[in-house]
């Protein structure tokens, strides 16, 4: 009832408008969209096989993974990913999330999202050899524009719901969404002039 009303995301809003849809991915290719990942931990399940698919290595604990996509300078959310299994990696989400935008649109991403098409990531140092000045300047620059996807998911990890162990039933995890339409209308209230 809530989605209805607070779309959780910019695409998600405009999905029912075939020409709203396809005016906002062209007005989207003017800017270069962030993207980052987020996991959060869950409950070990019971059963073996589901503990297996909810085991992420990196963590080294079972959690559950989300997408974001969100405009230079955290001015809205364009789109959100959720409730994917920890162990999926990050470049299989985003080239999923991707086949919904235009497809000259670019991206910037972390070193996660190395290999996708219109993305920019930071230049990884190859073994037993430094970066250059050049590489080392170039991925201060990403990371300065690449802080504001960080700061829209801090934004959602105010809620203790984002932040802390997900306790509820896996199926229950589109909680996450209303989060997200919660911290939407919170940066939509504060961009408008009063």
């Amino acid at each position: 009832m809530l989605r209805d009303i607070l779309p959780a995301s910019l695409l998600e809003q405009v999905s029912n408008n075939e020409n709203d849809l396809l005016f906002v991915q062209e007005v989207l290719t003017n800017f270069r969209l962030l993207v980052d990942s987020l996991e959060q931990p869950i409950y070990r399940n019971f059963d073996q096989k589901e503990q297996q698919k909810y085991f992420s290595g990196k963590k080294r604990q079972h959690t559950l993974k989300s997408l974001m996509i969100g405009m230079p300078e955290s001015k809205d959310i364009v789109e959100v990913e959720v409730g994917v299994p920890g162990p999926t990696a990050d470049i299989k989400l985003f080239r999923k999330s991707q086949e919904q935008f235009d497809k000259s649109q670019p991206f910037s991403g972390n070193k996660g999202f190395q290999g996708g098409k219109n993305i920019i990531t930071p230049h990884k140092r190859k073994p037993k050899r430094e970066l250059t000045q050049q590489q080392k300047n170039e991925n201060k620059a990403l990371s300065i524009n690449r802080i504001f996807i960080e700061h829209l998911i801090q934004l959602l990890k105010i809620f203790r719901i984002t932040s802390q162990s997900f306790r509820l039933k896996i199926d229950n995890y589109e909680l996450f969404f209303t989060v997200c339409e919660l911290v939407k209308l919170r940066i939509v209230s504060l961009i408008l002039p009063i």
